[in-house]
């Protein structure tokens, strides 16, 4: 499961970001969000060699068009990547696509599944169920974060190991109100809203791990939480190059174990390319937006729906 907790802010980041969130307004004793003394936009070093901004794929017959935008779900407030090419395919879109309802209530939606599903049968702590060693190096990770070592003691693995690969993005600069689809949803305006998965469906890919491999994941988190936000400055950079081949390098080098990989992020390209396949039968104008790993490399979304004889066509 190597490298899996920086794969995870990549490839499922909505419900990771949320979660982190909601582990700041459930944990009074976690420290706030600050940004760093430098602006993360200033760190990324963007350039555009590759293209000319961010990729945008679209899809098209006689009388439907779906537009194919990778995303970012949480950015440095500075950053700037929404042009003309984005904006005219928005704008002439019908519906917007995310891949979870982004709505007002998300943030209280988030908070009722982490007390219905992440929480520990009373009389566990989250620390009984480590090693000494292994305790030692959970408690080194939160104190780099500024939290106590009971921070998390009543939550299960798994939604400790999410806070512990998101929390240093929120600390040093990342915003998911600078997030991409938060952005889109905002330029959106009044525009129809779709979903392709739910708040619930994604936490129980995470709830649903065994025990064994939370802790395995929680104990990678916790070892690489320094390696966290230059990881997510890399995929930025190569985002705003609109370098797809080398975000997917840097997928691959998070996802070690096939397992999960197949889990995270093959599994789900296939059910949104049935969903696109089914959804070309319907007339109008979509706009998709998912995490940029799901297009890019081998296995993408673009890849499955070739499989069923619809070609992309990449429009920057």
């Amino acid at each position: 499961m190597k490298n899996f907790p920086r794969a995870v802010t990549a490839a499922l980041a909505p419900i990771t970001l949320l979660a982190g969130t909601a582990a700041c307004a459930q944990t009074q004793t976690l420290p706030a969000p600050v940004p760093d003394t430098k602006a993360p936009a200033d760190e990324l070093e963007l350039g555009t060699e590759t293209g000319s901004g961010p990729a945008l794929w679209s899809v098209s017959d006689e009388d439907t068009t779906i537009y194919l935008f990778g995303t970012v779900h949480a950015l440095p407030k500075e950053l700037e990547w929404y042009d003309g090419v984005i904006e005219n395919a928005l704008t002439s879109s019908d519906t917007i696509v995310t891949e979870i309802e982004m709505g007002p209530d998300m943030q209280a939606q988030t908070q009722q599944l982490v007390m219905s599903k992440a929480i520990l049968p009373a009389g566990t702590t989250l620390r009984s169920l480590l090693s000494e060693e292994q305790t030692a190096v959970y408690e080194a990770s939160l104190a780099k974060l500024g939290a106590p070592a009971a921070a998390f003691d009543q939550v299960e693995p798994w939604f400790a190991g999410i806070t512990l690969a998101t929390l240093p993005l929120l600390q040093q600069g990342y915003s998911p109100d600078a997030g991409v689809e938060n952005v889109l949803l905002e330029k959106a305006g009044d525009k129809k809203t779709e979903a392709l998965e739910t708040i619930e469906f994604q936490f129980g890919i995470f709830d649903g791990l065994p025990q064994a491999s939370q802790i395995e994941f929680l104990m990678e988190a916790a070892e690489g939480v320094d390696e966290v936000k230059p990881f997510l400055d890399k995929m930025v950079a190569e985002w705003v190059a609109g370098d797809a081949d080398g975000l997917a390098e840097l997928m691959n080098e998070g996802f070690s174990d096939p397992e999960l990989a197949e889990q995270l992020l093959y599994a789900r390209n296939r059910n949104w390319a049935d969903w696109i396949e089914a959804r070309m039968e319907t007339p109008g104008t979509l706009f998709i937006a998912v995490g940029a790993g799901h297009l890019a490399g081998e296995k993408s979304v673009q890849d499955y729906l070739e499989e069923r004889g619809i070609v992309s066509a990449r429009i920057q």
